[in-house]
């Protein structure tokens, strides 16, 4: 089951540009400050950035939540996606995959134990 919208990939060539432009944006200092994934917390939201990234018309990723990622991927594939990215742990006990849908859009998902939907404002 698709629990709601969690997360906004962005990409970026120079991360550390990137990071003080978001902060500076949104007022507030990442939560999350690795080489590999910069994330701030919006309004109860994340919005991740990636390095070496390719910016562009396509924009942010949006990554949907669910409660078992694998669980997930299974049910899509059995709607007619196709997988893209396995579930990856990327740390934290969050992990992360794409499947795409059957129109060639991808379809990004979180497992986020961490996301806390009191914090949504």
């Amino acid at each position: 089951m698709i629990l709601g919208l969690r997360t906004a990939i962005v990409p970026t060539p120079d991360l550390a540009a990137a990071k003080a432009w978001y902060a500076q944006a949104f007022e507030t200092q990442p939560y999350f400050d690795e080489p590999f994934y910069v994330g701030f917390n919006i309004g109860g939201f994340e919005l991740g950035l990636i390095p070496d990234g390719q910016p562009g018309e396509a924009g942010a990723q949006p990554y949907w939540g669910v409660a078992d990622i694998h669980a997930e991927i299974a049910r899509l594939i059995a709607l007619g996606a196709t997988a893209k990215q396995p579930a990856t742990d990327v740390g934290g006990g969050i992990f992360v995959a794409s499947v795409g849908d059957p129109f060639g859009n991808s379809l990004h998902l979180v497992q986020n134990p961490h996301f806390d939907p009191k914090a949504v404002r």
